[in-house]
């Protein structure tokens, strides 16, 4: 096995730096490489673009992370701040949250949640000119709040000190502080009143605020079980298969380069057109890298692997490290899967070896030769093996002599 996968790396590199069994030059060879490297990153863009193309979860339930946040705060504000995201200071020239929706979900495939529309709806509803002065009253109110509680914080220490220096009688012209400890004290005291009429004329703002029927029937929306568990499942639907799409499009978008390039190759092997078939034979690995690195990726949160994530989380419990254990061991063997598939059917020498003595090829590198050559003069293996039978020379790999019918053992692998 370590003898055909070598054999296979070998042929692999051979046919990246040789035209008709002849070395490429170097200046040749960086040519191929610089055009090798903007084409990957031009399959990498395509990929990137058109794994966008179907709807994301995030794009199809734009309203689901808001409104989980929303249901998940324990905090007796939360109302407000909700209300206080769908109005935003500048309302100029700004689209509705339906439109903005519904801007972000055009050109692409899938449909946009009618739960988050409505939602949206709410949204707009709420906001109006009178709501945003609200909301800015409030905020003014809030930073006069903070101002005062700092003031409040720089009299508190000057008037500890002041305490200190009554204290120790040392005289007031030889005071550090600005202000007398009477004087800070008077000032504390407005202080705090002004903080407690600020925050009762805030509480006064918000109440009125969640009062207003828009208000309260966006509210009432938040608050709407069956709504929201409807969003929540198609959010965690849209999200289990998405990546499953997204690798279905870029083999879509990859498909048609890897036959294009394959048969390009395989025509420019037929007419030995050396330079076509090295460039053909570059653009093939190049289309298949980007391919194998998707799958690999799809390997870790596709669907398949999500669910199978999902059973081993429920089994394991809170032992999600042992996941990575899972992961290990099932990576190679279906790595050794697919080399036992390529064996046995894709690379198998019996199958390439009956296709290319028919079209009177090399049984090795599949280049032409002539039926009574014994060796390939252009990779000069050797052809024949002698048959159990009748001891004549009959093609390796094939199960029968050609010349007494008998069949061949296994020294002819």
């Amino acid at each position: 096995m370590l003898a055909k996968i070598r054999r296979l790396l070998n042929q692999f590199f051979r046919n990246t730096r040789t035209i008709k069994n002849e070395p490429v030059n170097q200046v040749s060879l960086i040519v191929i490489i610089l055009i090798d490297i903007f084409i990957l990153i031009n399959v990498f863009a395509g990929l990137d673009d058109i794994s966008r193309w179907h709807i994301s979860p995030y794009q199809a339930y734009p309203c689901y992370s808001e409104w989980e946040n929303y249901r998940k705060q324990t905090t007796k504000d939360k109302n407000y701040e909700i209300v206080k995201l769908s109005l935003p200071y500048d309302t100029n020239n700004q689209p509705s949250f339906q439109q903005t929706y519904q801007q972000n979900a055009e050109r692409h495939l899938g449909n946009l949640s009618a739960t988050c529309l409505q939602y949206a709806g709410y949204k707009d509803k709420i906001k109006n000119s009178q709501n945003q002065q609200t909301i800015k009253t409030i905020d003014r109110k809030q930073a006069e709040i903070s101002n005062l509680e700092q003031a409040n914080r720089n009299i508190r220490a000057q008037y500890d000190s002041t305490l200190l220096e009554k204290i120790a009688g040392q005289p007031r012209e030889q005071s550090i502080n600005q202000v007398g400890a009477e004087k800070a004290k008077q000032e504390l005291d407005r202080n705090t009143a002004t903080i407690a009429t600020l925050k009762t004329e805030i509480s006064n703002l918000k109440q009125e605020l969640l009062a207003k029927p828009e208000t309260a029937n966006f509210i009432a929306f938040l608050n709407n079980n069956e709504k929201f568990n409807q969003v929540q499942k198609g959010y965690q639907q849209a999200s289990f298969w998405y990546p499953s799409i997204q690798l279905g499009f870029q083999s879509l978008f990859l498909l048609p380069l890897i036959l294009g390039a394959l048969s390009v190759h395989k025509f420019a092997q037929r007419r030995g057109y050396g330079l076509i078939a090295l460039i053909s034979w570059h653009l093939l690995v190049i289309f298949f890298i980007p391919l194998i690195l998707k799958v690999f990726q799809f390997l870790q949160i596709g669907a398949i692997f999500q669910w199978l994530f999902d059973i081993i989380s429920a089994l394991l419990g809170g032992l999600l490290f042992l996941i990575s254990y899972f992961y290990i061991l099932l990576i190679p063997l279906v790595g050794f899967g697919i080399i036992k598939f390529c064996q046995k059917v894709v690379l198998n020498p019996k199958i390439q070896a009956a296709n290319r003595v028919q079209k009177s090829r090399c049984i090795k590198c599949a280049k032409k030769i002539r039926q009574q050559d014994t060796y390939c003069p252009h990779c000069g293996y050797y052809q024949y093996i002698e048959c159990q039978n009748c001891h004549n020379l009959t093609y390796k790999h094939l199960p029968y002599c050609k010349h007494c019918g008998s069949v061949q053992g296994f020294t002819n692998l």
